[in-house]
């Protein structure tokens, strides 16, 4: 590796996003949630750092409708940092069209975000080009990081020895609390399975949660995982920290 990659990968930071979906158990379009990719990218660029954003497949994503402060429903109406984000065109280009995870080099990169939304319980958990980049940058001494329902993807994801990565890890993500009141908001029950449960279901792991949707990011070593949406800049500053910046 180059002394100028080196030094690349020193400053840049990669957010893995879900590419779009179908809901099976709703019918509704599906993707990422934005304050999970706008309140980190912030606190990344604003603490120095560039900021690429992937998918599996490349290409244009899509947000979950809730999630865009503009929708009607007006549930993240309060959101002035995805609203800002969405309504700059150069911003708004880096969702517009994402470069493949095929095309993706760890070694140019300091650490991954790999973010949440509804999507990612369909487009994450069984993906094994999901599993091996985060598998991949953690083995390589970066600082590796989960949040809200793309902790769905550290329920099978192995290391080279055939260990999950989460054997002797304490780790959050999306809780019991909050799909009980996801489900009751909308009358119906939205996620194919529940996180909690299977990661609770899971040797050697050690799983914990904090009030429902209160903020809150836990780091393990190179390891740093949120709970939801609202834990996104608490998950970006652990990973400065864990940088050293």
């Amino acid at each position: 590796m180059s002394a100028e990659i080196d030094v690349i990968g020193e400053k840049r930071i990669l957010i893995l996003a879900s590419n779009p979906a179908v809901s099976k158990q709703t019918g509704w379009p599906i993707g990422f949630w934005w304050a999970e990719l706008t309140h980190p990218y912030w606190e990344f660029t604003q603490a120095g750092y560039t900021v690429d954003i992937a998918s599996p497949d490349g290409g244009e994503l899509r947000a979950d409708s809730w999630s865009d402060p503009r929708d009607e429903s007006g549930y993240s109406a309060e959101d002035l940092l995805s609203l800002g984000f969405l309504t700059s065109a150069p911003h708004a280009a880096l969702v517009a069209t994402t470069p493949a995870l095929a095309e993706v080099a760890i070694e140019d990169y300091a650490a991954l975000v790999v973010i949440g939304g509804q999507a990612p319980m369909y487009t994450f958990v069984d993906d094994d080009r999901v599993h091996e980049v985060i598998a991949g940058f953690y083995q390589a001494g970066k600082v590796t990081a989960v949040l809200c329902h793309g902790t769905s993807a550290l329920l099978k994801t192995r290391l080279s020895d055939g260990s999950l990565l989460v054997a002797g890890k304490t780790w959050t993500g999306f809780a019991n609390s909050e799909e009980d009141f996801a489900d009751a908001y909308v009358g119906q029950r939205i996620q194919p399975f529940r996180i909690e449960d299977e990661a609770r279901a899971l040797p050697d792991t050690n799983f914990v949660v904090a009030g429902r949707f209160r903020p809150h990011a836990v780091r393990d070593g190179l390891l740093v995982t949120g709970q939801q949406q609202y834990s996104g800049a608490a998950v970006a500053r652990l990973v400065i920290e864990a940088l050293g910046r």
